[in-house]
Order: structure tokens, then sequence, then C-alpha cells
């Protein structure tokens, strides 16, 4: 099974979208810092991840979520996802 996922980086709240044939492989790859990419980008917490038959699929979707109306849909589908990631940390002043 074949997909693409959206990591948020928790300090400047932008996101990095990816595809991937293993989740929990990949998402371990991003948090140790193997993927070059995201390796110096603060913590990242997965808030999405869309199932696709294959890999095509799965990268014409991740391009289409890097888009402006790709990242706007994202925005408006995790709002309330986004509110409770930041409402659970501490803010520091």
């Amino acid at each position: 099974m074949h997909g693409t996922y959206v990591l948020l980086n928790e300090r400047d709240r932008r996101f990095y979208t990816g595809s991937t044939s293993d989740l929990h492989r990949r998402v371990r790859e991003h948090a140790t810092g193997r993927v070059r990419s995201t390796a110096y980008r603060g913590p990242l917490v997965l808030v999405s991840f869309e199932a696709c038959l294959d890999l095509d699929n799965a990268r014409r979707r991740g391009r289409f979520l890097k888009t402006g109306k790709g990242k706007r849909y994202l925005k408006n589908r995790l709002a309330a996802s986004l509110t409770r990631i930041r409402d659970n940390k501490l803010e520091r002043h």
C-alpha cells in the first residue's frame, strides 16, 4: 500500500509532503534526521496520511498538496487538528 503523508514542523508551522510505501519507516527516517530535506527542520508531527493503490497516484496527490490550492485544502481540512496541536504546547516567552 502506497500513500501520501503530511508532516507539520512544530516550530514554523509549515508542512512537508511526501509519498511512501512504508509510512512507519519513512516517519522514523524523518525523526532521526536521515532525510536531507527535513534534517534541519525541528520537531515534525505526522498530521495526515492518504492511502493510494499505487505509487504513481500517491506522488500525483503529493504534487497537488504542494501547490497553493493544495496547501489551502490541507489547512481547511486539518484546521481542528492544528488547533489541538497548538493548544497542547506550552508557549515560550
